[in-house]
C-alpha cells in the first residue's frame, strides 16, 4: 500500500468517526436496556443505541465507552477493533479507568488536555501514547465526545481512537530512504539528476524540464542552476537528442544507455537512464559519468597496474629468496630464478613438480602438516625444512606462505649458515656441559675413592684389632652405596636409568610421605598439602593416577622439598599440592604440549633464583650453595625423571619472593597397582647345592659372582655371552634352575637372552643385573627381574631366592 493509499484511509475512518460521534450527540430519548448496549452496562436505552454499539463493534476503528455516573469514569464498552489494538480481554477494561493504558511515555500534557474536556463535557482530539498488554506501545489519535440524554443529563463519554502508528511507519521509512536518497545526491560523485520529460499533442518529446540534480551535476555538465528549468533555456538547438532518448525511456520502460554532450563546455558524456514512478508522471533518473575524465582515469589506473607489474616482474627476478606459486595440492606452479642460484635446479624445470619431492625424508611429515594448514586458509610463518639441490645435497630453507584461492604463494630464505652456526654454538655448549658433569664426577668419585683406598690401606696393617677391621669395612660399604647413589642420579638426570614404573595415586604419595617432609624440613617450616584435585559428576574425588617408578617419584619429591628448605634457610612456609593439567606449559623454547597430566608443585617462600640462574638449574653438579652443601644433582635427578616418564618440570621463581617447581607427569586411565613392599627371603641362606649359570663378560664381575655364589653353596657354572648360555643350557640337559645374566654383552643382550629361555624353557628362572643399560631405558626388563649394580652378596643371595621361590610356585601351584 502506498503512502498516498494510506493517508486516503485514515481520512475514511475519520469521517466515519465523525459521523458516529453526530449520531451519538442526536440521541436524546428513550430508557430501553435491551441489546448490547444493556450488556455494556450503558444506559441509553434506545433502539438508535443498540444500532449506535452494534456498529461500533463492527467498525475497524477502536472505540471505547467510559461512564461519567459511575466513580472513577470506568470503561464500560470497548469494540472488537479496541480490544485488538490494546491486546487485552474484554474482561480486563470494563470497569477499570482509561489510565492503566498510559506509561511512562505518556505526555502528561496530553492527558491534563484530556481531563479538562472531560471535566467541562466538549470534544477534544489529542494524539496520546498508550501501552499495550505485551509492554509494547502505539500512538493513537484519540477524539473523546459527551453524549448527552433528552433532557441534557450526561450520559457517558465515547471515545474513538485511531491507531498512528502503522501510518507512520510508513511515512518514516519513506522519509529515511528520501533523506538517503538526497545524501547520495549530494555526496555523490557521479552526475545524477532526475528529469521531466513534455510530450507534444502527437505523442513526441518536446522537452524535459531537471526536476532534482547533484552538485557533481552542475561541475560536471556546466549547467549551473538548472534545477526547475527547462533544457530548451539551458541548451537551446542542441539538447534535442537528450530529449528524444529521455522520451523513449518514459514511452518503452527500457533502460537506456547512450553518449551525448554539451555545447558550452564540449564535454561528452555516458549516460544510464531508468524511468523511475508510473509513466504518467514522465520522469526519468539518469546517471552519467564524463567519458573523456573516465577514460583518463582508467588510462592512469592501467599505469598504474603497469607499474605495479613492472616492480612485482622486478622483485620476482632479483629477489634472493626462494618466490614459488603452488596449488594448494603442493604442485609447482611458477619459481623464480632464486631458485637457480640456491639449489642449482634450471629455470622452469621445477614447473609441475611436487614439492615433497624435493624435501629430505625427514621433514615430509612436517610440510604434510604446512599444507594442512594452507588447505585450511591458514597462513605459514617460519617453517625450516631441507631442500635437495640439483647435485644431491641438502640446503636449510624457511619458509612463509599465505593461501590465496586454489593456491598459495610462498617465500623460502635460505638459513643453512645459520643453522650451522647455531649447531656449532651447541655442540659447544654441550662440550662445555660434558666438561662440567665428567669434572664433577672426578671430583665426587675421587672423594669416594679416597676413602675406600685409604680403608683398604688401613686393613693391610698388622696387628689390627678387630673392631678397627669392621670400623673400616663398613666404611668402605658406605661409600661404595654413596657411589651407587651418585651414579643413579647421573643415569637419571641422562634419562638412561632402569625404572620401575607402576601405576599409583600421586596424590595418596604425597600424603603418604607428609609426616617424613616435616621431618626434613624441621620445625620452623610451616608443611602444607592439597591432594584434593576436585571432584567428578557423582561427587568422587577426582583420581591423581600416574604411571612412573614410585621410588624415583619418592625421590624426586623429597629432592624438591629438600632443596625448597636450603632456599628458606630454615624458616618459612613450603607447600605441595596436586592437581589435573590439561597441558603441559611452553617450557625453554619448547611449544605447549596439550593431554591428560597429574601437576605436583612445590611451593617455598624462599630467596628465589635470580633470571640468569633458571637456564642452568638442572644442569648437573651445577649448584648455588656453598662447598659442602650439595652434589648438585637433586635437580638432574627430578628433570631426567620427569622426562623419562614422558613429562616435565616447570619452575617459576621471584627474588626475594618464592619459588615453585611443578613436576608433570601423564595421567594413567587405569587403577592403582603399586605393590605393597614385602619381606624377601633371607640373606645369606645355603644355596643347597642349587646350580646357577652366570653370564657376564666382565672377568673380574664374573669370577667374584662365581666365587659369591659358592660361598653362598650354590653350584656355578660361568659363562661369557648370550650365545655360549644358551649352548650350555642345551647341552647340560636342562639341569640348572635359574640363570644370572648381565644386560650389555657383546651379541645378544641380557634381556633378548632371556626372552629366548623363556621361549625355550618356560620355567626356567631368569634374574638380570647391570649398572647402566640403554636397552633397559628405552625397553624396560620385559617383566624379568632386575639386580642393579654394584650388588653386595646378600642382594645376590636375596634376588635368586626370590627368583627360585616364584619358579617353584608356578610349577607347583
Amino acid at each position: 500500500m502506498s503512502i498516498e493509499d494510506l493517508r486516503e484511509e485514515v481520512e475514511r475512518l475519520r469521517r466515519r468517526e465523525r459521523a458516529l460521534v453526530e449520531e451519538n450527540a442526536r440521541l436524546r430519548a428513550g430508557r430501553d436496556m435491551g441489546g448490547p448496549a444493556a450488556a455494556a452496562g450503558v444506559g441509553v436505552g434506545t433502539a438508535r443505541a443498540d444500532l449506535l454499539f452494534t456498529a461500533a463493534d463492527k467498525t475497524r476503528m477502536a472505540m471505547i465507552v467510559t461512564d461519567p455516573n459511575l466513580p472513577d469514569n470506568p470503561i464500560v464498552f470497548a469494540n472488537r477493533a479496541f480490544l485488538e489494538l490494546s491486546g487485552y480481554a474484554a474482561e480486563e477494561l470494563v470497569g477499570r479507568n482509561c489510565r492503566f493504558l498510559q506509561g511512562p511515555g505518556t505526555d502528561p500534557a496530553h492527558v491534563a488536555r484530556i481531563r479538562d474536556a472531560i471535566a467541562a463535557r466538549r470534544d477534544v482530539v489529542v494524539e496520546l501514547l498508550n501501552y499495550r498488554r505485551d509492554g509494547s506501545t502505539f500512538v493513537n489519535e484519540l477524539y473523546v465526545s459527551p453524549v448527552f440524554g433528552p433532557h441534557g443529563e450526561l450520559l457517558f463519554f465515547f471515545g474513538s481512537q485511531l491507531d498512528l502508528t502503522r501510518f507512520r511507519e510508513p511515512e518514516r521509512r519513506a522519509a529515511r530512504r528520501s533523506a538517503s536518497f538526497h545524501s547520495l545526491l549530494e555526496d555523490g560523485e557521479a552526475g545524477f539528476c532526475i528529469v521531466e520529460v513534455r510530450f507534444d499533442a502527437e505523442g513526441r518529446a518536446e522537452d524535459c524540464r531537471f526536476v532534482e540534480v547533484n552538485a557533481a551535476f552542475e561541475r560536471q555538465s556546466g549547467l549551473p542552476a538548472a534545477a526547475g528549468r527547462w533544457m530548451s533555456d539551458l541548451e537551446p538547438g542542441h539538447g534535442r537528442h537528450w530529449v528524444e532518448a529521455f522520451g523513449d525511456v518514459v514511452m518503452t520502460g527500457r533502460d537506456a544507455r547512450f553518449r551525448g554532450a554539451t555545447s558550452e563546455f564540449g564535454r561528452v558524456f555516458d549516460m544510464h537512464a531508468v524511468r523511475i514512478g508510473d509513466q504518467a508522471q514522465n520522469r526519468v533518473a539518469v546517471l552519467f559519468e564524463d567519458a573523456v575524465a573516465r577514460q583518463e582515469g582508467e588510462e592512469r589506473r592501467e599505469a598504474r597496474d603497469r607499474d605495479r607489474m613492472v616492480e612485482r616482474d622486478l622483485v620476482w627476478r632479483t629477489s634472493r629468496d626462494l618466490l614459488v606459486v603452488c596449488g594448494l595440492d603442493g604442485t609447482c606452479r611458477a619459481v623464480n630464478p632464486a631458485w637457480t642460484a640456491t639449489l642449482g635446479w634450471p629455470a622452469g624445470s621445477l614447473v609441475g613438480t611436487r614439492i615433497v619431492e624435493l624435501l629430505h625424508p625427514d621433514d615430509r611429515v612436517a610440510a604434510s602438516r604446512a599444507f594442512e594448514r594452507l588447505r585450511t586458509g591458514r597462513p605459514l610463518a617460519d617453517l625450516d625444512v631441507r631442500f635437495r639441490t640439483a647435485d644431491g645435497g641438502h640446503r636449510w630453507i624457511s619458509w612463509n606462505a599465505i593461501p590465496q584461492g586454489d593456491r598459495f604463494h610462498a617465500t623460502g630464505r635460505d638459513v643453512t649458515e645459520r643453522r650451522a652456526l647455531e649447531e656449532q654454538l651447541r655442540q659447544s655448549q654441550k662440550m662445555e656441559a660434558v666438561g662440567q658433569l665428567t669434572g664433577g664426577v672426578a671430583h665426587d668419585f675421587n672423594n669416594l675413592l679416597t676413602v675406600i683406598k685409604s680403608s683398604t690401606d688401613l686393613l693391610k696393617r698388622p696387628s689390627l684389632s678387630e673392631e678397627r677391621k669392621v670400623r673400616y669395612v663398613d666404611a668402605i660399604s658406605d661409600t661404595v652405596d654413596r657411589a651407587a647413589r651418585l651414579t643413579s642420579q647421573l643415569l637419571a638426570f641422562a634419562r638412561r636409568q632402569a625404572l620401575r614404573p607402576a601405576v599409583f595415586d600421586a596424590a595418596q604419595s604425597v600424603a603418604t610421605i607428609a609426616d617424613m617432609v616435616r621431618t626434613l624440613t624441621g620445625a620452623r617450616i610451616r608443611v602444607e598439602t592439597d591432594t584434593d584435585a576436585g571432584t567428578n559428576a557423582g561427587g568422587r574425588g577426582l583420581p591423581c593416577h600416574v604411571d612412573a617408578d614410585p621410588s624415583q617419584f619418592d625421590t624426586a619429591l623429597v629432592n624438591l622439598v629438600v632443596n625448597a628448605r636450603d632456599a628458606m634457610q630454615g624458616e618459612g612456609r613450603l607447600r605441595i599440592s596436586v592437581r589435573r593439567a590439561d597441558r603441559i606449559p611452553a617450557l625453554r623454547a619448547h611449544p605447549a604440549v596439550p593431554g591428560d597430566f597429574v601437576a605436583v608443585s612445590v611451593s617455598d617462600t624462599g630467596s628465589g633464583i635470580e633470571a640468569d640462574v633458571l637456564d642452568r638449574i638442572f644442569e648437573p653438579f651445577f649448584t648455588t650453595k656453598g662447598v659442602g652443601h650439595g652434589t648438585g644433582l637433586g635437580l638432574s635427578q627430578v628433570f631426567g625423571f620427569a622426562k623419562q616418564s614422558g613429562g616435565d618440570v616447570a619452575v617459576d621463581s621471584e627474588v626475594g619472593v618464592g619459588t615453585t617447581f611443578t613436576l608433570f607427569l601423564p595421567r594413567s586411565t587405569h587403577a592403582e597397582t603399586r605393590d605393597v613392599a614385602e619381606e624377601g627371603p633371607e640373606p645369606f641362606a645355603d644355596g643347597h647345592g642349587t646350580p646357577v649359570l652366570v653370564v657376564e663378560d666382565n672377568v673380574e664381575v664374573g669370577a667374584f659372582a662365581t666365587q659369591a655364589l659358592m660361598e653362598l653353596g650354590y653350584h656355578a657354572a660361568w659363562v661369557k655371552d648370550a650365545k655360549s648360555a644358551l649352548a650350555e643350557i642345551e647341552a647340560s640337559g636342562q639341569r640348572f634352575e635359574v640363570v644370572f645374566s648381565d644386560v650389555v654383552m657383546p651379541g645378544m643382550n641380557g634381556v633378548d637372552l632371556a626372552r629366548e629361555i623363556r621361549r625355550r624353557w618356560p620355567y626356567l628362572p631368569v634374574v638380570l643385573t647391570s649398572g647402566y643399560s640403554h636397552v633397559l631405558a628405552s625397553e624396560g626388563t620385559d617383566g624379568f627381574p632386575l639386580l642393579g649394580k654394584p650388588y653386595s652378596v646378600a642382594d645376590l643371595s636375596r634376588a635368586l631366592r626370590k627368583a627360585l621361590r616364584e619358579r617353584s610356585s608356578l610349577t607347583f601351584g
